[in-house]
């Protein structure tokens, strides 16, 4: 089997790596040259765990080349950005998906299987993708086996998630769905679930809306609990002990290709029927000006004007600051702060750890990097003030000199500053 994969980001590149890993001659397509090229050098242009590795062993045996155009293949996945347009309700913009389809269409003969892997809004499948393929004139479910079939893949842990978990195969009609079937059971050893395009199209998008509302409630329950005095992380834990309470980690808001994106697919798909989802991502939205809110008021009084960000990712142990609200975060505090920003992750941005916090009066924890978990005199010795706010609650060791706050402790904060406050006047 050979395959066209459109698209060598974050899904694009590990699955073509997992399907070359597995027997499939790939062609990994992509319009960046700088990526095509450094790909076709042995390297890597993203992190993740495992990855480098495999992809060196699939280069070296010639089952993948990367290349700016596509060529004949059996298959062709389609894994490309789908952000949000800036509309009312952050609509699905489909123009890559849309542009990777011409792109293949000179290459597509009868007997093919067209895959797309890219996050899209309902009903995307059946009212933009089926159009362009029949309009070349070729009849889906016939000529060309035409399906939906979304990843569902934890940064980090992508090479074994691929493989290993359920698999949703979305096709327009049922010999789609089974041709399609046949592309991934080359290398998923998770359960291949068979469904229409509109089902899967839709299933994606709640599973992270779940996340996301579930996220939402966290996080309103934090600003809750500050009001109260009362720790939401311990409230958080005991109720999680409950056997049918799942209530997720709050956060400095949500990032990432996935969570801050797909719930608003719904939303535009359905605005009066999604209240819910629209309330839970005002929530999450508001939760980066809720953590400037916090830096200033830690801030009140403190010897220097400086801060220093520990992460800019959207999570833990990966480079990814997609969506991410750190970013956010740093480039509003950057107004009114002198900023030093540490992400072993993110080296573009990244000062070293003494250059970051040379005078400063807080360390802001914004990411869950394993390299947070303790924060030794390393980070602290060239502070001014040696204070922690840790919106990730990550930190798990620290010197006792250290003034400590994250969200189960936040309503310590105003009590302080309340009482610095009663002692001046």
């Amino acid at each position: 089997m050979k395959i066209n994969v459109i698209g060598l980001g974050y899904i694009g590149l590990p699955t073509s790596v997992v399907f070359a890993s597995h027997g499939v001659e790939v062609r990994g397509i992509d319009t960046k040259k700088e990526v095509v090229d450094k790909l076709n050098t042995g390297q890597i242009h993203i992190e993740e765990e495992g990855l480098q590795s495999l992809f060196e062993e699939v280069v070296n045996n010639g089952m993948f080349q990367a290349q700016l155009e596509p060529e004949e293949a059996d298959a062709f996945i389609i894994a490309v950005p789908t952000p949000n347009k800036d509309d009312e309700y952050k609509s699905c913009d489909t123009k890559y998906v849309i542009s990777a389809l011409h792109a293949i269409l000179p290459y597509l003969k009868k007997g093919n299987v067209v895959i797309v892997e890219s996050t899209i809004a309902p009903r995307t499948m059946e009212d933009v993708v089926l159009p362009i393929i029949e309009k070349a004139g070729f009849s889906v479910g016939e000529d060309i086996f035409l399906a939906h079939c979304p990843e569902r893949v934890l940064p980090g842990n992508i090479v074994y998630e691929m493989v290993n978990n359920p698999r949703i195969i979305g096709g327009i009609t049922e010999r789609c769905t089974i041709e399609a079937v046949k592309v991934y059971q080359t290398f998923v050893k998770g359960e291949l679930i068979r469904s229409k395009a509109g089902e899967a199209e839709l299933s994606k998008l709640m599973e992270n809306t779940f996340r996301d509302v579930n996220i939402a409630l966290a996080n309103e329950l934090v600003k809750v609990s500050e009001k109260l005095n009362i720790d939401a992380l311990k409230v958080i834990e005991m109720a999680n002990l409950h056997p049918r309470v799942n209530l997720h980690t709050p956060g400095p808001g949500v990032g990432g290709h996935c969570l801050a994106v797909d719930p608003y697919f719904v939303v535009a798909s359905a605005p009066e029927e999604s209240p819910l989802i629209q309330t839970a991502r005002a929530i999450n939205v508001s939760m980066p000006e809720f953590v400037e809110a916090k830096v200033d008021e830690v801030m009140k009084g403190a010897p220097t004007n400086k801060i220093s960000i520990l992460g800019l990712t959207y999570k833990g142990n990966i480079d990814d600051i997609r969506e991410s609200p750190a970013m956010e975060i740093m480039e509003s505090l950057r107004k009114k702060y002198d900023v030093g920003i540490y992400d072993p992750h993110v080296s573009n941005y990244s000062e070293s750890i003494e250059a970051a916090t040379t005078d400063s009066s807080l360390l802001l924890v914004l990411t869950d990097h394993n390299e947070f978990k303790v924060i030794d005199e390393t980070f602290i010795k060239n502070m001014k003030q040696a204070k922690i706010l840790d919106t990730k609650n990550i930190v798990k060791e620290y010197p006792n000199r250290v003034k400590y706050f994250n969200f189960g402790n936040i309503a310590e904060i105003k009590q302080l500053n309340e009482k610095d406050d009663l002692y001046v006047h």
